[in-house]
């Protein structure tokens, strides 16, 4: 079954979050997402306002840019996450943008080394191990978490290009692909996925999360193909959904069908009215999609 959440953009006020919380949590929404976009809101903070202000509701951050935060650290936060929230937390990490790293001076001569080496030692140590690397850019001298989550908690990567999809297949407990990403780029993220899942060994399930842009109203289309070409994506095909909750759930439908096990709709910047449209996703496009 494919489950359905929905984006909290941080162009939106920090003061904002709680009252789409709570329209979340009383919709019945499944999940709501966060991001760590430089230079708006803390991924960690917003995520941790959100699971106070809600009982059931799932919250993920979708991605943290490991060069801004030392693997410790944010493993420390982490944790204290999933034992304060037991199974309503989904973390996602990621290289980050490199022009926004470079701002900060924490620009990565090798993005994709530094992930690696930040998801072996995170996932290690939510493991409950006690970690000694010393990697190109992770270094770490016998440190173990004093309080980790009862049970290892999935820790999700984030990627664009492939050689970054397979290292989350291999490094990886899951993956999230932003809305750059049709279904035909889905099922590519599959193959490459299971060909670093495979060459590291490792089985089971892999999570796949997929964002899709999404405007509604009699403006819609013109919302989303502004939006698309704003950030350089208007020649993809595929891209994007406008229109009535039909033509949503049909586009979610493509991402299932292709391998998202998650369909993450994202508003655009512009959306009038951010409650209304999780309201419309939980009433109208949601009983589309579950049987």
């Amino acid at each position: 079954m494919t489950t359905l959440g929905v984006v909290f953009r941080p162009q939106l006020p920090p003061e904002r979050l709680r009252a789409m919380v709570r329209t979340a949590e009383d919709a019945g929404l499944a999940e709501l997402w966060l991001w760590e976009d430089c230079f708006l809101e803390s991924g960690i903070a917003s995520a941790a306002a959100a699971l106070a202000w809600s009982e059931r509701l799932r919250v993920g951050v979708g991605l943290l840019p490991v060069p801004l935060r030392n693997v410790a650290l944010a493993t420390m936060e982490a944790a204290t996450l999933h034992r304060l929230f037991p199974d309503r937390v989904m973390l996602g990490v990621g290289h980050g943008v490199q022009d926004w790293m470079g701002q900060v001076g924490a620009r990565a001569e090798s993005p994709l080394t530094l992930l690696r080496e930040h998801l072996d030692a995170m996932r290690a140590l939510l493991a409950g191990e006690r970690v000694t690397t010393r990697g190109r850019y992770v270094r770490l001298d016998d440190v173990a978490l004093d309080w980790p989550p009862a049970s290892a908690p999935a820790v999700y990567a984030g990627a664009r290009g492939p050689r970054s999809v397979r290292l989350t297949g291999e490094a990886a407990d899951g993956t999230v692909l932003d809305a750059s990403t049709s279904p035909d780029g889905v099922r590519r993220a599959r193959r490459l996925i299971a060909e670093g899942r495979e060459a590291a060994g490792r089985d089971g399930a892999h999570p796949v999360v997929v964002y899709l842009l999404t405007a509604t109203g009699p403006d819609g289309e013109a919302r989303l193909r502004a939006e698309l070409r704003g950030e350089g994506l208007d020649g993809i095909a595929g891209l994007g959904a406008a229109g009535g909750a039909e033509d949503v759930a049909q586009a979610v439908r493509q991402l299932a069908e292709a391998g998202a096990d998650t369909v993450v709709l994202q508003p655009t910047a512009d959306e009038p009215d951010p409650e209304g449209f999780i309201r419309f996703v939980t009433d109208e496009v949601s009983p589309l999609i579950t049987p």
